[in-house]
């Protein structure tokens, strides 16, 4: 099992130093567990080059069987838990950057309350990531923008939230703009990676190539303060508002209707024993969701 885990996470990364970081072990100790496992296999697995690697036709299909076999050895851990009590222990939860921010700290805070034996081990990541480790077996749910459409996850949707605009101080009162008068702004957008990104772009129907020319930031506040400086305009979502607003001299004004909307939403995988009883941990996000969200203050 640990020449596969440490495999499994060469085969994802690509990479032996990164491969190390994600198993927390040094890169010379991956690397005699991957050489290790050639020998036992008795055959290679990777062309090991000067900055990257490549797995074999051999490789690859061992990479195929070694999530497999992962995959089921967690869902049995998995059945052991359910037939105890399915909140003891590990539960590993995977949050969007747009959502962890706002809720995340809520979400531990009320969990721990509720189910005081679980062991909850938060992640940020984008969407693409998340649905990786999903898939993968290495996270128990992840909290996100909906749909996701993977066959093998089962999605829950938790609430819907309006996106309201962000605008220097000096624009407070003036009419918002529809999508057509937005597009021709200067609307500044998350880096390639978020799905906040994606939903930005679709309201306001901008090209491809227009769209990798904006003022990108890595976080919503990042972009926040951008607009604070007088550099454009953005979106972000309703439950950002009370803490954003307060980090710079903005001013927030809602959409004219139909205003753009996300679904936040829960997903897990179709096969994970806990199913029954993850609408419990969905319950709680729903929960705190519901507080946080709050619109541009009034007269905004």
């Amino acid at each position: 099992m640990k020449h596969l885990r440490y495999f499994e996470a060469l085969a994802l990364h690509g990479h032996f130093g990164r491969a190390a970081d994600a198993c927390a072990i040094s890169q010379p100790a991956l690397s005699l567990q991957v050489k290790e496992f050639e020998e036992i296999l008795g055959a290679p697995l990777v062309e090991r080059g000067a900055r990257q690697i490549r797995l074999t036709t051999f490789g690859g299909a061992v990479a195929i069987r070694a999530r497999d076999v992962l995959r089921a050895v967690e869902e049995l851990g998995e059945m052991a838990r359910s037939s105890r009590d399915p909140f003891v222990g590990h539960f590993r939860l995977g949050v969007i950057p747009t959502i962890a921010p706002y809720l995340l700290s809520s979400v531990v805070k009320t969990l721990a309350e509720r189910f005081p034996r679980m062991d909850l081990r938060p992640r940020e990541a984008v969407t693409k990531t998340l649905i990786e480790d999903l898939v993968g077996g290495r996270l128990d749910v992840a909290v996100l923008a909906l749909p996701v459409s993977e066959p093998s996850l089962v999605e829950h949707a938790l609430f819907d939230e309006e996106f309201v605009l962000v605008r220097p101080l000096g624009e407070a009162g003036a009419p918002a703009p529809d999508p057509d008068a937005l597009r021709a702004m200067r609307l500044l957008l998350l880096e390639e990676g978020h799905c906040f990104r994606d939903q930005a772009i679709a309201y306001c129907r901008i090209p491809s190539a227009r769209a990798r020319d904006t003022m990108e930031g890595s976080s919503l506040s990042t972009l926040v303060q951008m607009v604070g400086a007088g550099l454009g305009v953005t979106l972000i979502p309703e439950m950002a508002v009370a803490i954003e607003s307060r980090s710079a001299e903005v001013s927030i004004a809602r959409l004219p209707s139909p205003p753009p909307m996300r679904t936040v939403g829960m997903v897990w995988r179709r096969s994970n024993p806990l199913a029954d009883r993850l609408t419990m941990i969905a319950d709680v996000v729903r929960e705190v969701g519901t507080e946080r969200r709050g619109g541009p203050p009034s007269g905004g």
